[in-house]
C-alpha cells in the first residue's frame, strides 16, 4: 500500500510501501478518496509534539479523511461495504495520507449525501473543534459574544457558521481582503489584523476560540467579560489535557511546565486547552446541519495524492481560504 510518511522529524515526507492496515474487530477498513490537510499534520512532521504525543517512526501522518468502506470487522454493525464515510481517527490512530485506513466503528460516520468527497474531506478535524469549543465546552448561547480568531481559516470558516447558527453575535480576526467573505459565512463584527487591534475595539465577551497561541491568546483573555471562556487550539497545552489524554505523570509534568507562564498572565481566568478527540456521534451531528445547509464546507484547494508533501508543506505559505485537501479525483 502506498503512503506518505515522517521517517525523521523535521524532514519532508516520503512517499513509501507500508504494510496493510490491521481490520480489528471493531473497525472499518476505509479506501481514502481525499483527506484534509491541517496545521497538526505539519506541526507533528516538525516534532513539534513529540513530547505529548510520543508517535513511533515512521508515521503516516493525516488526521481527516473521506471514503469507502472496503471492509469491516466482525463486530461492525453501523457499515458495509460500499458506504461513503468520513472521519477524524483517534489520535492514536492516525495516517490518512494513505490509500486504505482502518478506522473505529466510534469515530466514523456517513459523509453527507449533498457533498463531494473533497468537501466531506475537509470536515471533520476542524468541524468536531469547532463543535467541542462551541458546544461542548462553551456552550454557546443565543445572544452570547464569540470572538473566532482567524475566521478564513479551516477552524475558523466553520466555527464562524456555527457560532452564528447557535445565536451568538460573531466577531472574527482576517485579513482586510476576507472581510466580505467572513460576513458571508456570518460574522457580525470583522477586525482587520493587519491594521486593527482587536483589544481595543472589543470587550465584554462571553467565548473567544484562539487558534494563534501565545500573545493572541494573552490579549484575548482580556476582552473577555467576567467569568468568560478562552479557549485555545494553538496551545501550549494545560494540565487538563494532561489527564483527559491520559499521559503518564512524567509527561503531565512535562505538559504543566510547557502552559505555565500563559496559565500565570491568565491567572486562571477562563483559558482552556481543547485537543479535540474523534467522534462519530458529533460528525453525525454536523452531517445533520451540513445537509440542513447550516455548515457549509470551504475547501480553498485540492491538490493530487501524489502532490501530498508539496501541499502540506505549502501550508505555511497560508493564503488558503478554509481548507486545502488531496484526493484522487
Amino acid at each position: 500500500m502506498r503512503a506518505f510518511v515522517v521517517t525523521k522529524y523535521r524532514e519532508p515526507l516520503q512517499e513509501a510501501d507500508v504494510p496493510e492496515p490491521t481490520v480489528g474487530e471493531h473497525d472499518v477498513l476505509v479506501r481514502v478518496e481525499a483527506a484534509g490537510l491541517n496545521p497538526l499534520d505539519e506541526k507533528i512532521r516538525a516534532g513539534e509534539f513529540k513530547q505529548i504525543l510520543p508517535y513511533r517512526l515512521p508515521l503516516i501522518l493525516g488526521n481527516d479523511v473521506a471514503g469507502t468502506v472496503i471492509g469491516v470487522g466482525a463486530a461492525v454493525r453501523g457499515f458495509k461495504p460500499g458506504d461513503e464515510v468520513y472521519a477524524r481517527p483517534d489520535q492514536d490512530r492516525i495516517g490518512t495520507f494513505a490509500e486504505r485506513i482502518a478506522v473505529a466503528e466510534a469515530d466514523l460516520a456517513l459523509k453527507p449525501a449533498s457533498i463531494s468527497m473533497e468537501a466531506a474531506g475537509s470536515l471533520p478535524l476542524v468541524a468536531l473543534t469547532a463543535w467541542q469549543a462551541l458546544v461542548e465546552r462553551g456552550k454557546v448561547q443565543p445572544g452570547q459574544k464569540v470572538l473566532i480568531h482567524a475566521g478564513a481559516g479551516g477552524v475558523g470558516s466553520i466555527a464562524i457558521q456555527l457560532a452564528a447558527h447557535l445565536g451568538a453575535s460573531v466577531a472574527t480576526t482576517t485579513s482586510g481582503s476576507n472581510a466580505d467573505f467572513v460576513r458571508a459565512l456570518g460574522a457580525d463584527t470583522v477586525i482587520d489584523y493587519r491594521t486593527q487591534d482587536f483589544e481595543q475595539l472589543l470587550t465584554g465577551y462571553d467565548l473567544v476560540l484562539d487558534s494563534l497561541g501565545g500573545k493572541n491568546l494573552e490579549k484575548s483573555l482580556r476582552v473577555l467579560k467576567p467569568g468568560g471562556k478562552a479557549i485555545g487550539i494553538a496551545g501550549p497545552p494545560d494540565p487538563a489535557f494532561g489527564r483527559e489524554a491520559g499521559l503518564n505523570p512524567l509527561l503531565r509534568l512535562a505538559v504543566a511546565a510547557l502552559s505555565r507562564k500563559i496559565r500565570k498572565q491568565a491567572k486562571r481566568l477562563g483559558d482552556e486547552f481543547l485537543f479535540m478527540g474523534a467522534s462519530g456521534d458529533q460528525l453525525r451531528q454536523i452531517t445533520t446541519l451540513v445537509e440542513q445547509g447550516v455548515l457549509r464546507p470551504v475547501v480553498g484547494k485540492v491538490a493530487g495524492f501524489d502532490q501530498t508533501p508539496q501541499a502540506l508543506e505549502s501550508l505555511s505559505r497560508g493564503g488558503i481560504r478554509g481548507k486545502a485537501v488531496i484526493g484522487n479525483s
